[in-house]
């Protein structure tokens, strides 16, 4: 094995973003530039525009969602499963998402769940009612049965939505047809198109391709630290065998990357577009990420590559916000360097740029991008006007001209 690469951090930088295709290169089309990320996240709330239609329009600018959803419900090229959380993953994939489905199957805590709140028949009738009539919602189905559990938030202790979640990650059904948050499930054999791979991965074999697409998908990674958050999170059952073939195989490259500590990697098919970035054949550009962008989804990564702290504050109380509700970092050419909280109100097709702040070391000379990208968000979510609170950073106070 060769000795340890050096990289300089700005470099390291733009790599990362490269990788996730948050530079001026040309963007591929939707499905590579899907498959090159791993996943896109789904979450419920649409404060400005659904997560995973905020990651695409980062990457692509005002492209056609009609698109994505012929991709989803009409192809059949992708499918909804968990990766970093719920997420839209490729079809392709499935044989490594199959190797988690047949492992929650098989879990002994799965057994005893389904056991101690008695839904063995209530699965039964659940699949029998999907086999017969097709795609359903979880209100088709007639049971009162509970679970006895306490939720709050997005769900609720009714049996049926439990044991659909459950029957989800065990593969027994995927979400057939979706329309805002509401979702119709089917038999996961009527939902996967005859083309799907049908690969019985082991998890050592899974383990081995999806490291791969992590590192890939990161650019540069701190060993496990980073990638078991990445594509399938927390699934990488056999990582330390795994990382020790990938560099015996020399497709995982041990990095230096400046004073940064720990141990870092990188896959060695990356390295042309490493050297094409250090002899300064790179170019950034300015846009908005989703708070759930795949760039910053690991807010401890982000805050060490970036020194760029953020959290999600959507469940922090109101007058504990630090900066708000539902904020987009802004990513300038290979820095974050501010972020803003953002509301879309449908009804007067007005985007509303609450408040704006700036990182202690953002350029000035920033406001015209940020402005132009703020104007491209607005566009592509059907508002007419851009309307801003009153908090503005100095520097940019041009913003809102």
């Amino acid at each position: 094995m060769s000795s340890i690469r050096q990289i300089d951090p700005i470099h390291a930088r733009r790599l990362i973003i490269s990788k996730q295709h948050l530079d001026a290169e040309k963007r591929p089309a939707m499905l590579d530039l899907i498959r090159d990320l791993g996943c896109l996240q789904l979450d419920p709330i649409r404060k400005v525009e659904r997560t995973h239609l905020v990651v695409l329009w980062s990457r692509l600018g005002n492209y056609d969602v009609d698109e994505l959803e012929k991709l989803r419900w009409q192809d059949k090229s992708l499918i909804e499963y968990w990766a970093h959380a719920a997420s839209i993953v490729l079809t392709e994939d499935y044989p490594i998402h199959a190797v988690n489905m047949r492992t929650s199957r098989d879990s002994e805590r799965v057994k005893k769940w389904m056991d101690e709140h008695d839904l063995h028949d209530l699965r039964q009738r659940m699949l029998d009612k999907m086999r017969t009539e097709g795609a359903l919602g979880t209100n088709d189905f007639d049971s009162e049965q509970t679970t006895n559990e306490t939720f709050s938030g997005w769900t609720t202790g009714r049996a049926v939505n439990r044991l659909m979640d459950r029957l989800w990650t065990m593969g027994d059904v995927l979400p057939a047809i979706r329309k805002g948050n509401q979702r119709k499930w089917a038999l996961t054999e009527d939902v996967l198109p005859d083309w799907t791979p049908r690969d019985e991965l082991t998890q050592y074999e899974a383990c081995y391709k999806a490291v791969q697409r992590a590192v890939k998908a990161l650019g540069v990674t701190m060993d496990k630290k980073h990638i078991k958050y990445h594509f399938t999170r927390n699934r990488y059952w056999e990582y330390a065998k795994v990382k020790k073939q990938l560099l015996k195989e020399e497709k995982l490259i041990p990095v230096q990357i400046g004073d940064w500590s720990g141990n870092w990697y990188m896959h060695a098919d990356d390295m042309p577009v490493l050297e094409k970035i250090e002899a300064g054949d790179w170019q950034g550009r300015t846009t908005l990420l989703s708070p759930f962008d795949n760039l910053i989804c690991d807010r401890d990564r982000t805050e060490l590559i970036w020194d760029f702290y953020f959290r999600i504050e959507i469940y922090v109380p109101e007058k504990k916000r630090q900066f708000g509700y539902y904020v987009l970092p802004i990513l300038h050419n290979d820095d974050l360097i501010g972020r803003i909280d953002m509301a879309m109100d449908r009804k007067s097709k007005t985007l509303h740029a609450l408040s704006t702040y700036a990182e202690d070391n953002a350029p000035d000379n920033a406001v015209d991008d940020i402005r132009d990208s703020l104007h491209n968000l607005a566009e592509f979510l059907g508002a007419e006007q851009i309307e801003f609170g009153k908090t503005i950073p100095s520097i940019w106070k041009s913003l809102d001209k």
